[in-house]
């Protein structure tokens, strides 16, 4: 018997704290994330490991890797918005992931690349992949809210914890195989969870009803059913209909996908050569930043200066991820030269482990603790608005570098320092996280008008791109000088990098909620 579909008010009146789609879609960002951090932690030590790259030249790649994937959500949120829909680009997306992931593995022993190709030309794919992958699931997340819900920051922030631990299981796992195991084995891992990650997407997106179909699509009549002796096994005539892209529409769906892969030889060529990727910044900041503009003009001015706001946290947001992602680049590296393997004198954890995993655990265990104290606070109206919340994050950010360049007074002589310290630096930079990243996701969504969703979760994530970029200069120029020094001299030259960071950090904060009486005001009534 054909099933009615969902409406989106059935959806948006949900009972209790969190609509069950929520579940459905944390599940399927769940095991992209293992996929995505479990690469994401790899990558800076394959490169020096296996491919015998600098640390310089090892973190400038990987920034231009990270910087690529995040730029790509702009461009992913764009053609969701205007072409394919949510769903279809958190699908296509998936596939490319999983493409890319076989190369990675497998590339070298089925197609005859050799290593270095292989990853390259995977990491290509995995670029575009999670380029129409990432923004959208979030986008998608903001719509299972009606306008004013009080619970979306509480949803937000379960779904940033939950998709946490996959970041957990990838980001120690994956490493670990690869720096014990084999490091062709941790990338086919990244792609089996990965086909997990759509399955579970494909067998329940039937539960979001209209939400994240294409915009080109529209309400046409569907055949009725006929049960076997010719009577119609639809409840109603008036719900025989379906949504579908019109066959004159559907060739601008197939020039995504096609296009999508075309380009594939340039991302090669610009992640292999970091050249290319300064070009590429310094191009697609001021096209998204004129593209906003001209999208910005069709709305009202009171409409227009919530986008205004909003685009003051995507700029303040890229120093943020600057700093932050040291973890994939000096970071790693730091990790496996500078950290015992030695936990509180209970356990022996692969340092490398810890540094790709601690955050995501820590995220686990307080993004619900954080949830809490807000809707707490909300209650007795004291809930800080979301401009200081943004400089809390900053605040915490930068005490967690002020610990880890601490490490260097806990040394030994041979440059190796206390797995325990960096656990508690990663512990305060995590409440950063957690004050700054899901309440983000969250303001995108509340600041921008549906239209331009998809678009602003996309600049989001650009402005991640950035702070992608700006992070591998940072850690290229914390190794450039010392290639040759001994394990302890690069200690103490990253950790002096460290401070930096952390003052950095700490003046934007304090900036930042010193000026948000001005920020709230272009918030109108936004929270």
């Amino acid at each position: 018997m054909s099933q009615r579909e969902i409406t989106l008010d059935e959806i948006h009146n949900f009972k209790g704290k969190y609509p069950k789609q929520l579940w459905y879609l944390f599940l399927s960002e769940m095991w992209e994330r293992f996929c995505f951090y479990g690469m994401r932690g790899m990558l800076t030590l394959f490169m020096v490991d296996q491919l015998l790259m600098t640390d310089s030249i090892a973190n400038l790649r990987y920034g231009a890797t990270q910087a690529f994937i995040y730029a790509f959500t702009f461009v992913g949120g764009l053609f969701a918005d205007k072409i394919i829909g949510f769903r279809k680009s958190l699908f296509w997306g998936g596939i490319m992931m999983i493409v890319g992931s076989i190369i990675l593995s497998m590339g070298h022993l089925f197609f005859g690349m050799s290593n270095e190709f292989a990853f390259f030309f995977g990491l290509s794919f995995t670029v575009i992949g999670t380029g129409f992958f990432k923004p959208n699931i979030s986008t998608m997340v903001g719509m299972l809210y009606k306008d004013g819900d009080s619970r979306r920051d509480a949803g937000f922030t379960l779904f940033y914890s939950g998709i946490n631990i996959g970041a957990l299981l990838g980001g120690a796992l994956c490493v670990y195989v690869g720096k014990h195991y084999s490091w062709h084995l941790a990338f086919g891992f990244a792609g089996i969870v990965m086909t997990i990650s759509l399955l579970t997407f494909i067998f329940t997106e039937k539960t979001l009803g209209p939400i994240g179909l294409s915009p080109l699509a529209n309400r046409v009549p569907k055949e009725d059913e006929l049960d076997i002796d010719g009577t119609s096994t639809a409840p109603e005539k008036q719900d025989l209909v379906e949504i579908k892209t019109p066959k004159n529409k559907k060739w601008m769906e197939y020039a995504v996908y096609i296009g999508s892969v075309a380009v594939i030889p340039l991302i090669y060529i610009m992640i292999k050569n970091t050249r290319y990727t300064d070009l590429f910044m310094y191009l697609v900041g001021p096209v998204a930043l004129g593209l906003f503009l001209w999208e910005m003009k069709k709305f009202s001015w009171s409409e227009q200066k919530k986008l205004i706001a909003a685009m003051i946290f995507i700029v303040l947001s890229i120093l943020f991820w600057a700093i932050y992602e040291q973890a994939g680049g000096s970071l790693s590296l730091f990790a496996a030269r500078n950290l015992s393997d030695d936990l509180f004198g209970i356990v022996k954890l692969d340092p490398n482990s810890v540094n790709n995993g601690a955050n995501s655990l820590f995220v686990i265990t307080f993004a619900i603790v954080f949830s809490i104290i807000w809707l707490w606070l909300s209650k007795r109206k004291m809930e800080p608005n979301t401009v200081v919340k943004f400089g809390l994050g900053f605040l915490f950010l930068g005490a967690g570098f002020m610990i880890f360049y601490a490490l260097r007074f806990f040394a030994n002589d041979l440059g190796v320092s206390s797995l325990n310290i960096f656990v508690l630096a990663y512990l305060v930079v995590t409440w950063g996280e957690l004050a700054l990243s899901p309440i983000g996701l969250s303001i995108m969504t509340k600041l921008s008008p549906k239209p331009m969703q998809g678009t602003m979760m996309g600049l989001w994530f650009l402005a991640s791109a950035y702070g992608q970029y700006v992070a591998g200069l940072f850690g290229a120029s914390l190794a450039k000088d010392n290639e040759n020094a001994d394990n302890f001299q690069k200690m103490m030259d990253f950790t002096a990098g460290y401070k930096q960071f952390a003052i950095y950090a700490l003046i934007a904060g304090v900036i930042l909620i010193l000026v948000s009486p001005l920020i709230r005001k272009l918030m109108q009534e936004v929270k």
